[in-house]
């Protein structure tokens, strides 16, 4: 059951709500998403029975109307009627009702599967919920946190081919710092690394131990959601930049008939289908089978080949219990290599240091798990998310190990990684009242072992890997080099304790959580020829609180402060170790969601430090180092917005001051931390009736200042940016006949800007301009 909560005309009688004139603009076609749109555009919640409208087509309504004459249209033909119970919700049924009761007041009362309105991740950019900052569905506006949520509406407008894609127009984002680098969703939040210790899906970390990640498609998923600083009472071990929650497409109960296929710079081929529904009308089972196939390049002829088969079945056998089953197989193949050519004067070329039919980088993973949620009574519900995780990676690349002349002299690597993760979420929420207070106390205990085994070896420099930079000739192979440089076997382990309480006084929200987290590390093997072993035992505690009123015109001001610990799985430098990470923030912001409205802006403040954080030392041999106390200053502001009129907007800005603030380089800038990251995306759909009904166009800009490339602060990266592009066109407004037939057009970097990216002493370029055109049905 998905549910989402219409807001009120507040203050006005019944009867003048009832009579207000509104301007409509309620496209024809499937009627649920008739119905979606005008409680969008009403500002009304609009529930029914999902399977009273399947099938059902409308003819739509456009112009000024009341909201019963509009309805009233958009109903017609269906054989549905209508009432309002109160002056913010309306309900649709059959004339005729069997189960359904009435009221004392005589309302209709009927039993909510479906509840559509403002705030659906389908129908809007502006998300009203999310579940990741608390591990509650709680309403952002209620939620001290700052919280951005890209919803699949705006997923699918941008045309998002990667988690990168995704999140680039969220507030406190920087993606860029590594160029074009598919191997990895690499993404900064207020500063810090989240690419390997932020990921997280379905609520459980995705975790890294050794070199691969487990990868994640967009197409996969029902929404993306960035909580910023640390949430280790939540979630455990991890950096104070936050985390990356990516929801999967999971069975719900809906009916769901979607195939799709594009292709696209360069030559990028892809074909994808989205199948669920209930077993049968009357089922309490439900599945849903998403898959895709995508093999070709893209930009700097990287591969980028991928097929994934993610099948879920859900049983709900009652309103109080759900259980919920699925599993993922997914292998992908990108570059090995994607850095670029640095020649013997310091110049970096428009050419990969790479072959690209030599390396490759290749992944298989599998993940099998269950999300199991049981409400006792009205005071507990009981929650259990499980999941097992299996990934095989083999990867192969070549570097430039020195010149004569105009030719690169290089040498092949090669790395083999195999992970295996079990880990485990169980919650009790208990909601009760002490006086006029009223309590959602969440409790839980999780755990997570993960088993690492990794070889990592070069060979020598050979003549047949040669690459004269004056002639650069592509297409060679050659053999693949040892395993001879790392040999180790790693593991993780980490239990928690966790309870946090939402305390609810008139419109006061208040905040007050605490963990206690233990990680165990383990390794054994060799490392540049030399023993290497580990065992590390640790422990840590950490809080959060927060407080937030919730004024009646929908302005929200807050105060939050939180802690973070990391137990740090990087690669120490060889004779080194690398002690336990931890955070500490303190933000302060506001937010502001007009009732009624698909609208919610938000100004942050944030001052967020770190210790002993981590940072890349030889990025060939993949080690790391301590960097010391890095302190970040910031605001963020941003803005996602629907407008009844067709307008979809999403705007953000984050100022960044960032400082080393213990350890080498006192008082230096990190390596690439732009200051100023601005990004604006706008998208018009063109009204039904006028000359380009069914059409919507969209753009967008993306700026990043400059930034250095070092922590001695001795050169930098110029400024970046970036404009982007969409157009989408709906053919049933040709023929209704044509509903759910749509086509898109997206461009990514239309300018072609190939920006250079160096990071110390490895470099690599932009994504130049990618464009992909596809054709999906709906039905």
């Amino acid at each position: 059951m998905s549910t989402a909560i219409g807001f009120g005309l507040g203050g006005m009688p019944r009867e003048a709500v009832a009579q207000a004139q509104a301007s409509f603009s309620v496209p024809a076609g499937p009627l649920n998403r008739a119905l979606t749109a005008f409680g969008r555009q009403s500002g009304v919640q609009v529930t029914y029975l999902a399977s009273i409208a399947a099938g059902k087509m409308s003819p739509g309504f456009s112009g000024s109307a009341t909201r019963e004459q509009a309805l009233a249209r958009i109903l017609e033909g269906s054989g549905l009627v209508y009432s309002f119970p109160n002056a913010t919700t309306v309900a649709i049924s059959a004339p005729t009702g069997g189960a359904d009761g009435v009221a004392a007041d005589g309302s209709t009362m009927l039993r909510t599967i479906q509840v559509d309105g403002v705030g659906s991740d389908n129908s809007t950019v502006a998300a009203r919920n999310s579940s990741a900052a608390t591990k509650l569905d709680a309403p952002l506006i209620e939620t001290a946190r700052s919280v951005s949520v890209v919803t699949r509406k705006e997923i699918e407008q941008r045309g998002v081919q990667d988690i990168v894609e995704a999140v680039r127009y969220s507030a406190g984002i920087v993606t860029d710092r590594a160029g074009f680098d598919p191997r990895f969703d690499t993404v900064e939040i207020r500063g810090y690394d989240a690419t390997s210790t932020g990921d997280y899906k379905d609520g459980l970390r995705q975790p890294y131990l050794n070199y691969g990640m487990l990868r994640t498609d967009p197409y996969a998923l029902e929404r993306v959601e960035v909580v910023k600083g640390p949430v280790s009472v939540l979630y455990g071990a991890g950096t104070p930049a936050g985390i990356i929650n990516k929801v999967s497409k999971f069975a719900n109960g809906e009916r769901i008939r979607e195939v799709g296929t594009s292709y696209s710079t360069e030559d990028r081929r892809q074909a994808a289908f989205d199948i669920g529904d209930k077993v049968s009308e009357d089922s309490d089972f439900s599945y849903r089978l998403v898959g895709l196939a995508r093999t070709g390049e893209t930009n700097l002829q990287i591969a980028d080949d991928r097929y994934l088969l993610q099948p879920s079945i859900t049983w709900t056998p009652s309103d109080q219990t759900s259980f919920t089953i699925y599993s993922l197989i997914q292998n992908s193949n990108t570059g090995g290599g994607v850095g670029a050519v640095i020649d013997p004067d310091g110049n970096v070329l428009n050419l990969r240091a790479s072959d690209p039919e030599y390396d490759f980088n290749k992944i298989k993973q599998r993940q099998v798990g269950y999300e199991f949620e049981h409400e006792f009574n009205d005071l507990v519900t009981f929650r259990q998310n499980l999941r097992y995780s299996d990934m095989n990676l083999r990867s192969r690349y070549l570097t430039i190990a020195d010149w004569t002349g105009t030719v690169a002299h290089r040498m092949p690597w090669s790395v083999r990684d195999d992970t295996w993760v079990f880990q485990v979420d169980n919650q009790l929420e208990w909601t009760f009242d002490t006086g006029p207070v009223s309590h959602t106390l969440l409790t839980g205990v999780d755990f997570m072992k993960v088993r690492g085994s990794i070889g990592y070896g070069y060979s020598a420099s050979d003549p047949m890997f040669d690459l004269d930079i004056s002639n650069p000739v592509y297409g060679i192979d050659g053999p693949t080099a040892p395993y001879n440089f790392l040999l180790l076997d790693r593991d993780l382990q980490q239990t928690g304790i966790y309870a946090t309480d939402q305390l609810e006084i008139d419109n006061w929200r208040f905040t007050l959580g605490g963990r206690y987290a233990w990680a165990k590390q383990g390794a054994d093997g060799t490392q540049g020829g030399v023993a290497y072993s580990e065992n590390i035992d640790k422990g840590a505690f950490t809080m959060q609180t927060s407080a937030l009123y919730a004024f009646d015109n929908g302005i929200s001001p807050y105060v939050s402060y939180a802690t973070s610990f990391d137990p740090v799985t990087n690669l120490p430098v060889p004779g080194t170790s690398l002690k336990a990470a931890q955070g500490e923030q303190f933000e302060a912001g506001i937010k502001y969601q007009p009732p009624g409205t698909d609208i919610l802006l938000s100004a942050v403040a944030y001052h967020l430090v770190e210790k002993n954080k981590p940072v890349l030392d030889d990025p060939l041999l993949g080690t790391y180092r301590s960097l010391g106390e890095l302190t970040n200053k910031g605001i963020e502001l941003e803005a996602r917005a629907n407008f009844a009129d067709g307008w979809d907007v999403i705007a953000a800005y984050t100022y960044a001051h960032s400082r080393i603030t213990a350890g080498a380089n006192v008082g230096n800038e990190p390596a690439v931390k732009p200051a100023h990251v601005a990004s604006l995306w706008g998208n018009y759909t063109f009204a039904e009736g006028t000359a380009l009904d069914g059409l919507s166009a969209g753009a967008g800009i993306r700026y990043a200042s400059s930034a250095f490339t070092n922590e001695a602060n001795t050169k930098k990266n110029d400024a970046t940016f970036y404009v982007d592009a969409s157009l989408n066109y709906n053919f049933g407004a040709i023929d209704k006949k044509y509903d759910g037939l749509t086509a898109a057009f997206n461009v990514r970097n239309i300018a072609d800007s190939k920006d250079v990216v160096c990071n110390g002493t490895y470099c690599s370029l932009a994504q130049g301009r990618n464009m992909t055109a596809s054709l999906k049905y709906r039905w």
